[in-house]
């Protein structure tokens, strides 16, 4: 589903994104496992063309994603970011069905679609008449989601989204994303900080540091097989109740 060949990135004249190969298969969930800065958040946008890559090929089903392959590559990405990143002057419907207005989708459709959706992620449809000020964290990240998946895409790219949510917002939300990933059989990258998130939702996890990987596979495997000492440094660091049972 993707590939990135070669690829670096400087930004500011810092380098963000070391020389980089490595792939992801189709509907596997991968979380990008990192401390601020390590680079997770470049490669999702290396992914949906938001930038471009100093050297090297990011690929999309086999397309490179360049200037000119962007634009359509991204009508097969839903793209999800903390906070839901909605716009506060539309209505958390209209922030939803704004790639399907822009595409001229008539209105019984959108009603269609906007309806499978909410219930899918669980959020009352009435709260889709009302602007983002009006909804909790927890409904703007749902509106978030409805957004990202309303084109049914094949990837779903989520950095972040649920790091500004409250825990047990958060934990209601990381299970209706579970059972929602297990039913679209979508291809999934997660960036988040959480240990706990990367191991209730993704089935392999990347870590990095300062642009580099460090280590990907099974969360397991890096606990019980760190290859760096920051990769256990890392894990040590998030403690969680089944460490001492892997760990030991």
């Amino acid at each position: 589903m993707i590939a990135f060949e070669g690829v670096s990135k400087r930004l500011g004249g810092k380098l963000v994104l070391a020389p980089t190969t490595f792939s992801i298969a189709a509907r596997t969930t991968v979380a990008l496992l990192g401390p601020s800065g390590c680079g997770k958040s470049t490669l999702l946008r290396l992914i949906v063309g938001l930038i471009t890559p100093d050297v090297g090929t990011v690929r999309v089903t086999g397309e490179a994603v360049t200037a000119t392959s962007a634009p359509s590559i991204r009508r097969r990405i839903g793209y999800v970011i903390q906070d839901g990143g909605l716009f506060p002057h539309l209505t958390a419907g209209d922030n939803a069905t704004l790639m399907a207005r822009h595409l001229g989708w008539e209105k019984e459709r959108m009603r269609a679609r906007l309806r499978d959706l909410a219930e899918l992620v669980r959020l009352d449809p009435a709260l889709l008449a009302r602007y983002p000020a009006e909804l909790s964290g927890g409904q703007r990240q749902r509106v978030g989601l409805m957004r990202g998946l309303l084109l049914d895409p094949d990837l779903l790219l989520l950095d972040e989204p649920m790091g500004a949510l409250d825990p047990i917002v958060r934990g209601r939300l990381q299970e209706d994303l579970k059972v929602i990933f297990a039913a679209l059989k979508k291809t999934v990258v997660l960036v988040t900080h959480d240990l706990g998130e990367a191991a209730y939702l993704a089935e392999e996890v990347v870590l990095m540091r300062e642009g580099h990987i460090l280590q990907r596979g099974a969360l397991k495997d890096l606990v019980t097989r760190p290859a760096d000492p920051f990769v256990q440094a890392f894990l040590e660091a998030q403690r969680a109740p089944w460490w001492s049972e892997w760990s030991a």
